[in-house]
């Protein structure tokens, strides 16, 4: 009888196991989203992109790919969302932010990156995305495509902001610290309005 009770005992720890790692994925349902799955891959892209540590050059760098990011989000809102509210900001920021990166290749393209070398703009740029992606990890994501990305877009033009104030304290060129002026008030804009959605939409 002994010898029948620990190979039922093991069989009996192996399935409550597999429950709880069954559970654990219920509950983190925010890896499952299209929208978040967009912003772990720019995470990603941020982190391979080289930095020279000119605020300018490397702020201009790393807006392009969160634009780009940003733009890939309200493609998906236009393709599965059915909010015309929703579908209306993603259409506007398309537009917006594909404007904004033809500035900053522009820019690039002509800009030698500047000393004095300034290394800890690179590390205000990485405490930004990371706590933009803390924010979103605490987000409940219903599966909704309107409601989910206009949470997950709040979090996102709020790191776009802290970048920018950052430029702006390090920055030496009118081209990147006009852009960022801009992209401030643009995106404060945009957060209020979809901080006034996502609670007429709870």
């Amino acid at each position: 009888m002994t010898r029948l009770r620990l190979p039922l005992l093991v069989l009996a720890l192996f399935g409550l196991f597999l429950a709880s790692c069954s559970k654990s994925h219920d509950m983190d349902p925010a890896h499952e989203s299209v929208y978040m799955t967009i912003m772990m891959d720019m995470m990603t892209q941020m982190d391979a992109q080289a930095k020279t540590q000119d605020p300018d050059h490397d702020y201009a760098a790393q807006m392009v790919l969160h634009h780009q990011a940003a733009i890939k989000m309200a493609q998906e809102e236009l393709k599965s969302g059915t909010n015309q509210d929703m579908k209306t900001t993603a259409q506007a920021i398309i537009t917006k932010q594909q404007a904004e990166i033809t500035q900053f290749n522009a820019f690039l393209s002509g800009h030698q990156p500047r000393t004095p070398l300034v290394p800890q703009f690179a590390q205000l740029q990485k405490a930004n995305m990371d706590k933009m992606m803390a924010s979103s990890d605490k987000r409940t994501i219903t599966g909704r495509p309107d409601y989910d990305f206009a949470q997950l877009m709040v979090d996102h033009h709020q790191a776009a902001i802290d970048n920018s104030e950052a430029l702006l304290l390090h920055g030496r060129e009118n081209t990147t610290r006009t852009l960022a002026q801009a992209i401030i008030a643009d995106q404060r804009q945009e957060i209020t309005a979809l901080q006034d959605w996502l609670t007429r939409n709870k």
